[in-house]
């Protein structure tokens, strides 16, 4: 084996980072399909470039930082949080059935191959100890995993990816061997090419982000190996995907913020890929692109993140520059302000914030910023989230979600895709029906929204959440009814940061403090329409049985956080909450009195007036 001789290397255009958890379910279909008229203009134009077609290797989504070269020689494979595990002989004959944490994650990536990419790229430049080592594992997965591999859930899932590690292999032996045609005794690569491409020909996963990926993969086979009907397959699907995986709009329908933020980045690469191996995108997939973009951008709380729906963990917004993310992921030292300040999406989201930080008084983490959901059942990557709020004032969070655990997790995973993870108002003792949440009405003005969404969460019951959220004084008031043909167990849930301390101090109120903090949220509720029992107001936290009092900012991280319960039991539901954001030195009081059929609550936040009315007709507003 001669030493390594120096040369350029491959060219790696960074894929977005992929989200870490398997998304398969074993013995489900797993396809999604198309479900709106497809795009008619991606590939109808020709490229105007004298550059020949090149597909670039999409890298290896942060995997080769975690697996040295030093491992690879060992047969060692490492998935974090999981320490690194030999995996083989030592002499890179790998036992690809292997799962010794009987985690379905760590499964898929071991078959991706994508912890091959330290030695892929010193390959590329010359290195041919390394070379060898990874076209060793390679062949050895593709002697063990003769096609088809379907019936293997993880080997299925990460086909995808592990199409593209066989392109980066393939560029990095011509590379590294300063060849131009492929030698005789790595012919095996372009044979297995063969065989992923008609895999991804045949187990299409439609219109959804591995879909996606999947349609991206099959045109880098089609642009590598000079294969028109690969690459006109792959823009068919591409063209047939994006209208469903974006809306009109620029929600995704996958429900989750963090797979919002996924699909920007994927897309913005299908647009790239397309266009240099020489296919015109057209304008739909840059038009739904940019909208989803301006989805991100209001999703954006006052602390420059994502809010925690549905499979998200805790993340920034990315600053895209030259798009409205970078104002909002740089927290509004870099770009231009965005015009609009509440956006309200058909498939389920309502996001609104006082301002973009341009007030200096107020700066951008001044500002408040919250989320509602609503809309259709859940699907895909959403939880059953419906009627549930986020919040952030003050520059910090104040009210939270349950998180992301892994879907490993079991009765913890079942608990973070639950209401009662959630900031709704739930009915435990019923079975959720996973129900369809309408947007009633809504306003917005200068110094407040407000929405009404109505849905019936389980057999027999109604419920109506009616939110109001206010400006100077920086507020959010809900008034939730609920009626149910046998008794239930009515729970408004407030979910708290994990860095706070909550305290009751009656049955109407309750406090939470981080030690140390500049702000303190006073939550408290009115008697209205129904009298408040003992006990309507408590505090759970660390519980277990059942579960509550919890978040998962990560998939593998969980962390004990108050949760604030407003209960009631019985045939029906009456319960007016307030939830303040104060300077922790900042009294927060307030007078409630009727004014004819209107119900009035009059309130001072650290030393700022408002009042709230409730209208004999049901109508929730700011009065003053």
């Amino acid at each position: 084996m001669r030493a390594p001789t120096e040369t350029p290397g491959i060219t790696i255009t960074p894929a977005p980072a992929a989200p870490g958890q398997a998304q398969f379910v074993p013995g489900a279909s797993n396809y999604v399909p198309a479900t709106s008229a497809p795009a008619t203009d991606v590939g109808k134009q020709a490229v105007q470039t004298l550059a020949a077609p090149f597909y670039a290797c999409p890298g290896f989504s942060g995997l080769d930082a975690q697996n040295p070269l030093a491992n690879l020689y060992a047969d060692k494979f490492t998935w974090q949080p999981y320490a690194a595990y030999k995996v083989g002989n030592g002499g890179g004959n790998i036992n690809w059935a292997l799962n010794p944490y009987k985690n379905a994650s760590w499964y898929m990536w071991f078959h991706s191959l994508r912890w091959l990419g330290q030695g892929i790229i010193a390959g590329s430049k010359g290195d041919l100890t390394a070379l060898t080592r990874v076209n060793t594992i390679a062949y050895d997965w593709y002697r063990d995993n003769p096609y088809s591999w379907k019936a293997n859930v993880g080997a299925w899932e990460s086909t995808m990816h592990r199409t593209n590690v066989l392109i980066c292999l393939r560029q990095a032996i011509l590379s590294g061997l300063k060849v131009t045609t492929v030698p005789a005794r790595y012919a095996w690569v372009d044979a297995a090419l063969l065989s992923h491409a008609r895999f991804l020909t045949n187990y299409w996963s439609g219109a959804w982000n591995h879909g996606t990926d999947e349609s991206i993969a099959l045109f880098g086979v089609g642009v590598t190996l000079s294969r028109s009907d690969y690459k006109n397959l792959a823009v068919q699907r591409l063209a047939a995907a994006i209208t469903t995986s974006i809306d009109a709009q620029g929600s995704t329908n996958e429900q989750s913020t963090g797979y919002a933020s996924f699909n920007y980045s994927l897309w913005g690469r299908a647009i790239t890929v397309l266009q240099n191996g020489g296919v015109d995108p057209g304008t739909t997939m840059v038009t739904r692109r940019a909208l989803l973009g301006k989805w991100l951008t209001l999703a954006t709380n006052s602390l420059g993140k994502l809010p925690q729906i549905g499979d998200t963990e805790l993340q920034a917004t990315y600053p895209w520059p030259g798009t409205p993310m970078e104002y909002a992921g740089s927290l509004g030292t870099r770009g231009t302000a965005p015009l609009w300040r509440v956006g309200v999406y058909s498939a389920g989201y309502v996001f609104g914030r006082t301002g973009w930080g341009t007030d200096p008084a107020r700066g951008f983490a001044g500002e408040s910023a919250y989320s509602i959901r609503f809309g259709p059942a859940r699907a895909f990557h959403g939880h059953f989230d419906h009627t549930g709020i986020t919040y952030t004032a003050r520059g910090r969070d104040i009210v939270i979600n349950g998180g992301y655990a892994a879907y490993n997790a079991g009765v913890w995973r079942t608990w973070t895709l639950g209401q009662t993870a959630h900031s709704v108002l739930s009915t435990p003792m019923s079975t959720n029906l996973n129900p369809v949440t309408k947007l009633t009405s809504y306003s917005v003005k200068t110094n407040s929204e407000s929405y009404v969404l109505t849905d019936v969460p389980g057999s027999g019951i109604s419920r109506v959440r009616r939110v109001l959220v206010l400006k100077d004084p920086d507020l959010i008031v809900t008034w939730d009814t609920a009626s149910a043909r046998t008794a239930q167990a009515f729970q408004t849930l407030w979910h708290l940061p994990a860095d706070q301390r909550a305290t009751v101090y009656s049955r109407t109120t309750a406090t939470a403090m981080a030690p140390g903090d500049s702000t303190r949220t006073v939550l408290f509720q009115l008697p209205f329409k129904q009298a408040l029992p003992a006990g309507a107001t408590l505090v759970k936290q660390g519980q277990t049985s059942p579960i509550q009092g919890w978040t998962y900012p990560s998939s593998y991280v969980r962390k004990s956080a108050p949760t604030i319960m407003m209960a009631r039991s019985g045939t029906t539901a009456s319960i007016l909450s307030f939830v303040v954001p104060v300077r922790a030195s900042g009294a927060v009081t307030y007078k409630s009195y009727w004014s004819g059929t209107t119900f009035m609550v009059s309130l001072n936040v650290g030393g700022k007036a408002a009042s709230i009315a409730i209208s004999g007709g049901g109508s929730l507003y700011r009065a003053g």
